[in-house]
């Protein structure tokens, strides 16, 4: 806790306490994650401002997502599941001529993309959908980050996790491929011949993601492993 309440300090005060940091140093204690205390994250360069109280980045995310964008060039990018919006901010902020669409079904989290937008000086399209359901064309890269995890493993989530962060981004149904499955059906008729998709999803996911994409009838897929040697994104084209 100590070290918590001294990045607060330093993050959103410049290292002078009052008034409003005494509250906040209670609002540590009740539990609540520390992002959404300072209110902000950084994701790759980025500030993602977390006013809206989405799902906060994960560095599992981060990692994944820098892996990608060392070899992406320019072209029409789908974030879909956005939240935050950080993985396509990041992308238009690192991807010269870089074209993205957010596509996300929350309305409290289309809001918190286009504040980011503004905070980070970059242009995208921002959708309501739910998954699907409101986009238009083909991309040349999806980027999906859905919410994943399975409700039998529900204890073993954090409580600050649970108790403070949106649970519709979070629980993906009782194996937690409710909405894997719903977007791997339809992604096809949204990628471009040479197009790929990346996917963020649980370790013990793994096989039966091969069985949806096979059944799916996708040509190419490699798996790779996060900086915790966890099996954790998927590329698929």
């Amino acid at each position: 806790m100590e070290k918590e309440i001294n990045w607060l300090l330093k993050e959103k005060y410049s290292g002078k306490p009052t008034e409003e940091f005494l509250k906040d140093i209670k609002r540590l204690k009740r539990g609540e994650p520390l992002d959404y205390v300072i209110g902000f994250t950084n994701f790759l360069g980025c500030k993602i401002d977390l006013s809206k109280k989405p799902l906060i980045p994960r560095q599992e995310t981060e990692f994944w997502v820098n892996n990608i964008l060392k070899d992406i060039r320019k072209g029409k990018v789908l974030d879909i599941f956005s939240g935050s919006g950080c993985i396509g901010i990041a992308i238009l902020h690192h991807v010269k001529n870089a074209k993205v669409v957010f596509a996300e079904k929350d309305k409290n989290c289309l809001k918190q993309i286009k504040i980011n937008l503004k905070l980070n000086n970059v242009r995208g399209s921002v959708i309501q959908s739910d998954i699907f359901s409101n986009v238009k064309g083909k991309f040349d890269y999806i980027f999906a980050n859905p919410p994943y995890i399975a409700t039998a493993r529900k204890n073993k989530v954090q409580k600050s996790v649970l108790n403070f962060e949106p649970k519709s981004a979070l629980f993906g149904g009782k194996n937690g491929l409710f909405y894997i499955r719903k977007f791997l059906k339809n992604a096809r008729k949204h990628l471009n011949r040479e197009g790929e998709i990346f996917m963020e999803f649980d370790s013990q996911q793994k096989k039966e993601i091969e069985k949806l994409i096979k059944k799916y009838k996708y040509s190419n897929c490699e798996f790779y492993k996060d900086q915790y040697n966890r099996w954790r994104w998927v590329v698929i084209s």
